[in-house]
């Protein structure tokens, strides 16, 4: 047997990148998979590349949410896993953080983590045996970081909602837990290092390097360093744990 059979997971933002990492390690594991994204289009071509199906979500906005986890009932019968994955990055001096930069990353890295795992939960609850929920946090939630308040508070309190979370639904038999990444290859870094470029005076590609060269293991992460953690924290020898949040990082931070 493998070690997702007969299980269904639902993960945000799964079109592409980390996400689509994680459906393609469920579904070599056996599990059924619901690829949620804002870009349906990208999604159902995942989903299509995969075999996993799709679903429209915007975890910025409560009624989206709920159609999403109401088809992906309707379609596939019961939601046994939540990945959280769906998040953005932002990032400025202190100097010139816009309200408005503040109000998009909280509603999507915070609030989308909150409220979809309220629904999800509700259901599980209902259902009444138990589930697996995994956020995803980030190394940046573990410290500050100057040009990065914003993206770092945000990843902070996805630690602490995992924390609290936890604790609240394990009398259901729900577990709560989340996955810090470090520094992850892909094609946001090319944002990223051209913020940095712009405001550490690098050339481009020199934060990248950089920040790859300081990681113990000696290079950044990729997606699929990920993955083992969260096929891990989905099957029940994880049963036990419960609120934690594990680094996988490559060893760039000890907690």
């Amino acid at each position: 047997m493998k070690r997702l059979d007969g299980k269904t997971a639902l993960i945000t933002g799964a079109a592409r990148g980390i996400g689509r990492a994680y459906a393609e390690a469920y579904i070599a594991e056996g599990a059924r998979v619901a690829i949620a994204d804002i870009n349906l289009e990208a999604a159902q071509n995942t989903a299509a590349a995969i075999g996993a199906d799709a679903f429209h979500v915007d975890v910025s906005d409560q009624t989206s949410i709920e159609a999403c986890v109401a088809e992906a009932e309707s379609k596939l019968g019961q939601i046994d896993i939540l990945i959280n994955n769906a998040a953005i990055f932002s990032a400025a001096p202190l100097a010139e953080i816009e309200r408005a930069d503040y109000n998009r990353v909280f509603a999507i890295n915070v609030a989308g983590t909150l409220f979809m795992m309220q629904a999800v939960a509700k259901s599980m609850i209902k259902r009444g045996q138990g589930g697996k929920i995994i956020n995803m946090a980030s190394q940046a939630g573990r410290r500050g970081e100057a040009l990065v308040g914003v993206y770092c508070a945000s990843k902070a309190a996805v630690i602490s909602l995992t924390q609290s979370a936890g604790l609240n639904l394990i009398e259901h038999g729900i577990n709560v837990n989340a996955i810090a990444p470090g520094v992850v290859d892909g094609e946001h870094w090319d944002g990223v290092d051209a913020f940095f470029a712009k405001y550490e005076n690098l050339k481009p590609g020199e934060k990248k390097q950089q920040v790859g060269a300081a990681v113990p293991f000696g290079r950044m992460g990729t997606a699929e360093d990920l993955t083992g953690m969260a096929i891990f924290l989905a099957t029940p020898e994880a049963d036990y744990i419960v609120a934690q949040c594990f680094n996988v990082d490559g060893g760039n931070w000890m907690s």
